[in-house]
């Protein structure tokens, strides 16, 4: 009788650890096609983002780069996140308690979260930059009222030169405003000031035939997008009336389309005739312009003598 029953003991742990053996098998199995699957979609997720990329005529190695970055970080936190379950069903499964683990790394999770606040926020905020591709290595931009060249953006950090030399480093949580100016295209916009005696309908086809001229040049016309815009009449200054417009460019060319232009546009008032006004100031002095016309030595020798 006693025999027996160790035996039944026995076949009970053999059937207990057979089943508890196929569960983790199952388990593991189940983990390992979700591991294909995930690599499966975050590919397509990458491919997507490249399409998307070549159809707005971005596809460059900045933008590869990019979608490496967001797919590598996105498939490390989910094979994190999916192993540790894995691994704590497995040890539930052999017998080993998890509950104290549970609470053991909730406690340390939340101390390392008070203790590093600020690096998860940087972390965090760096993820939804490059996720959503607000701005790239190499774009001009004001970080927080600073402007400069991007040199590095981190998960951390974004490096920005500015035009002195200096680098600027702004953790990603502390950034407040961000303007990109070289987003996908960059413009220059121009105030030409000319004197109020001047007719502006003449100005500004004078203005539009040096645009045209510059779209045509085979140095300056591929960085052009678009025909230069005129918008009108900006306002009446004190002295001039200022017209402003427009030159759509490719990213970053702003800057050297618009100073050509510029040049040719003082040749071509001076070529027309048209007047750039500049302040005056007239002067007068005080011997050109004494009161009532009275001489200093007359009035000296004419005054009333003390004493007579």
């Amino acid at each position: 009788m006693h025999i027996g029953t160790l035996e039944l003991f026995d076949n009970i742990r053999v059937e207990a650890l057979a089943l508890g053996t196929v569960r983790v098998l199952l388990v593991i199995g189940l983990a390992w096609v979700t591991t294909i699957v995930m690599k499966k979609l975050l590919g397509k997720m990458k491919t997507h983002l490249l399409e998307k990329s070549r159809f707005a005529e971005e596809l460059t190695e900045e933008a590869v780069k990019r979608s490496e970055t967001l797919t590598r970080l996105i498939r490390q936190a989910l094979l994190i996140g999916l192993w540790g379950i894995v691994a704590l069903v497995i040890l539930k499964e052999i017998g080993i308690e998890i509950g104290p683990i549970l609470a053991s790394a909730g406690i340390l999770g939340l101390a390392v979260g008070f203790g590093a606040q600020n690096l998860v926020r940087d972390v965090i905020s760096g993820f939804f930059f490059i996720l959503e591709d607000q701005v790239r290595v190499g774009d001009v931009a004001v970080v927080n009222g600073t402007g400069g060249l991007v040199e590095q953006i981190n998960f951390r950090t974004i490096v920005i030169r500015d035009l002195e030399g200096v680098v600027h480093v702004f953790p990603n949580g502390t950034v407040q405003t961000l303007s990109n100016k070289t987003k996908n295209w960059s413009g220059y916009v121009f105030d030409l000031g000319v004197a109020y005696k001047e007719d502006t309908d003449r100005v500004v086809k004078v203005i539009m035939q040096v645009g045209e001229e510059l779209q045509d040049d085979e140095t300056y016309g591929p960085f052009m997008i678009e025909p230069l815009e005129i918008f009108g009449l900006e306002k009446l200054d004190d002295s001039a009336v200022v017209i402003r417009g427009r030159i759509k460019t490719k990213p970053l060319q702003q800057w050297f389309v618009g100073r050509e232009f510029l040049r040719r546009i003082k040749y071509a008032f001076d070529a027309q005739g048209i007047e750039i006004p500049f302040p005056h100031r007239k002067v007068y002095l005080a011997e050109a312009n004494r009161p009532f016309g009275l001489d200093p030595v007359d009035t000296v020798r004419n005054a009333p003598q003390s004493g007579t």
